[in-house]
């Protein structure tokens, strides 16, 4: 197995729940510069995986809109690139895509089905790398997630608990609507559909192919999903935090839009795979018992 984006919240966990399934191979910026797909093919080629796993991306979303050339290229064209090389290869290609490629605008959860209409540059890219990948054909899975969350490096979650002891007033939107998605679960739903796929991964993911929605079991809003994060913090009382605010993502303006409702409609996932992530606050509950 071939693993792309190593140090990232997912990638991390990749390295950890994908050992066990046998011998395993994984990149970070510091082995292999993306840009680089001179670099990139030959890195395919020397290891000449059975499943390659991309959980690299430009997830910068304000950035994007500032560099939307370097995120079209890590996010379209170096995964087309990976799509391309695996077909090559008879290989799995496994990708992760966003909630962020719908606008938001619905009121009842999000399916593979429904119209996609990208607020922002970045929304914009992780859609031309999904096409991408769709037109180059293969053993193609796409997962699409929602509000990823570790407890490793400068995330959400990691940003509100330290927020909480720092300001005895958390202003937070209530408008916001996704699926927490704990990295490790992810990771883990990933690992128990490859080890399915062994040991012929093309052809079962040939038969499969094709887009899934894959995130935390229903829907929550950041106001209450940082309500739950400090319910659940394992040392509370280093908290000074007294007062929550409600406050509209219109707020807190940004260079790039968000969309307000993203909750994902993962039945689909849950049918052909036979996987189903728990409910967003149970996972939330062991994340914060590590």
């Amino acid at each position: 197995m071939l693993i792309f984006g190593k140090t990232g919240q997912l990638g991390w966990e990749l390295n950890r729940t994908l050992a066990p399934l046998g011998e395993m191979y994984a990149f970070g910026p510091d082995e292999l510069d993306l840009i680089n797909i001179d670099a990139l093919v030959r890195a395919i080629h020397d290891v000449q995986p059975q499943v390659i796993v991309n959980a690299s991306a430009f997830t910068a979303v304000d950035q994007a809109e500032k560099e939307p050339d370097l995120a079209m290229l890590l996010n379209e064209k170096v995964p087309m690139v990976m799509a391309e090389e695996a077909r090559k290869l008879n290989a799995a290609f496994v990708h992760y895509s966003t909630d962020y490629v719908f606008d938001g605008t619905k009121t009842s959860a999000y399916t593979e089905e429904d119209r996609t209409n990208p607020l922002n540059v970045y929304g914009q890219s992780k859609l031309k790398g999904e096409q991408a990948i769709g037109q180059v054909g293969g053993a193609n899975v796409i997962l699409r997630t929602s509000w990823v969350y570790s407890l490793r490096g400068a995330g959400f979650v990691s940003k509100v608990l330290s927020w909480a002891r720092k300001q005895e007033t958390l202003k937070i939107v209530t408008d916001q609507v996704g699926s927490p998605t704990w990295a490790r679960m992810l990771a883990e739903a990933t690992a128990a559909m490859i080890a399915r796929s062994l040991p012929d991964a093309q052809a079962y993911f040939a038969e499969r192919n094709g887009v899934y929605h894959l995130g935390g079991a229903g829907g929550v809003s950041r106001f209450d999903f940082t309500r739950a994060i400090l319910e659940f913090d394992p040392r509370p009382q280093e908290q000074i935090v007294r007062n929550f605010e409600a406050a509209l993502t219109a707020d807190f303006p940004t260079p790039a839009l968000r969309p307000l409702f993203t909750e994902l409609d993962c039945s689909r996932f849950e049918r052909v795979f036979g996987l189903r992530l728990p409910d967003w606050k149970i996972a939330l509950q062991w994340a914060m018992g590590e």
